[in-house]
């Protein structure tokens, strides 16, 4: 009977012992939380780590590059350079890497997605450039200007241009991928909970470890005038998004008061007006969905859903009006399943 309990007292004994290591194992999460202004709009970042870290000096050198790689509105950028006629710049990684995710997504837009479209921004009063009346025949002497295969990334790092005039912009791209370099400096740094947002393009990895679950993200509603009440809400994890619309894009004209909205159709050379209002692109990496957002809002409907139906990596909302005036929205199934119902 005496051995009988002294066997219970140990077990006891080795059981509170293994309890306690096991609590003592569990890792306590600070929330971090780090915002600013950059690129001409705002960022917030919110990781999780075993302690309070402030990544301030390092987020501020990652914008600092992009700037000094790819801004057009910094002149002594290297986009500027090259813009100016300079081709003995040497441009860095993250332009090679932008450079060519642009061309794989321009040959997969049929030419919808064009960082060559500089010119025409420029033009229709949209970028740093100065702002020229237009007609047919100015758009079309433009449009010369225009065409990714009319340049190339050369083995040296330097950029060749088939006509001096042709224009970088890669405004549409440069953004969401600063939100990727974001991400992989936090990796760098050991987190794998985290979400950034740039000027509201985003990428979450892992999840909100306070509430034990997914990020959860609004998105815009294209007829609303403020943010406070989303279209949609998703849940966010291991992907981009991005978002492009022309409900607050755009520059009406002083004396005829005609919008001509922000996304310029590099296939035409004139300011889109279509039924499409606004699309939101999930991707594998946000540079990617920002690029696609950007092609889908100077694409005709029809065309946009048949490619993403076609790339099953890209998930959509496209919100759009219909032949009798009426507010629909396209959505494909994977955009479906992560929405909060």
């Amino acid at each position: 009977m005496m051995d009988l309990l002294k066997f219970r007292v140990f077990k006891l004994i080795v059981i509170i012992v293994l309890g306690g290591l096991f609590n003592s194992c569990e890792e306590v999460f600070v929330e971090n939380r780090q915002t600013g202004s950059a690129l001409g709009t705002t960022y917030s970042i919110l990781f999780y780590d075993t302690q309070a870290r402030n990544f301030e000096t390092e987020i501020d050198s990652v914008f600092t590059a992009i700037n000094h790689s790819m801004s057009t509105y910094i002149p002594d950028s290297d986009i500027s350079k090259i813009n100016a006629g300079d081709s003995s710049v040497v441009v860095d990684v993250m332009f090679q890497e932008v450079f060519n995710l642009s061309k794989d997504i321009n040959v997969r837009t049929k030419g919808y997605f064009d960082p060559t479209v500089g010119v025409l921004v420029n033009s229709w009063g949209f970028g740093p450039g100065k702002q020229i009346a237009l007609d047919s025949a100015r758009v079309d002497s433009l449009l010369h200007f225009v065409g990714f295969d009319k340049v190339r990334l050369n083995e040296d790092a330097t950029i060749s241009k088939m006509n001096p005039n042709i224009v970088f912009d890669f405004n549409a791209i440069a953004k969401g991928y600063a939100v990727d370099r974001l991400g992989a400096l936090l990796k760098a740094k050991g987190i794998s909970n985290y979400l950034v947002e740039v000027g509201g393009e985003l990428v979450a990895k892992g999840k909100n470890l306070v509430k034990n679950k997914d990020f959860v993200v609004g998105i815009d509603d294209p007829q609303a005038n403020d943010r406070s009440t989303p279209i949609a809400k998703i849940n966010l994890r291991n992907k981009g998004l991005a978002s492009s619309g022309n409900y607050r894009h755009f520059r009406a004209d002083p004396i005829s008061g005609v919008k001509y909205v922000h996304t310029v159709d590099p296939i035409t050379g004139y300011t889109k007006n279509s039924n499409v209002l606004g699309v939101t692109i999930l991707g594998s990496t946000c540079a990617e969905a920002d690029a696609y957002a950007t092609a889908f809002m100077a694409m005709d409907l029809e065309k946009s859903t048949s490619l993403i139906l076609d790339k099953k990596d890209l998930e959509a909302l496209i919100v759009y009006i219909d032949g009798n005036g009426a507010v629909k929205q396209f959505r494909t199934k994977g955009f479906d399943n992560v929405m909060v119902k």
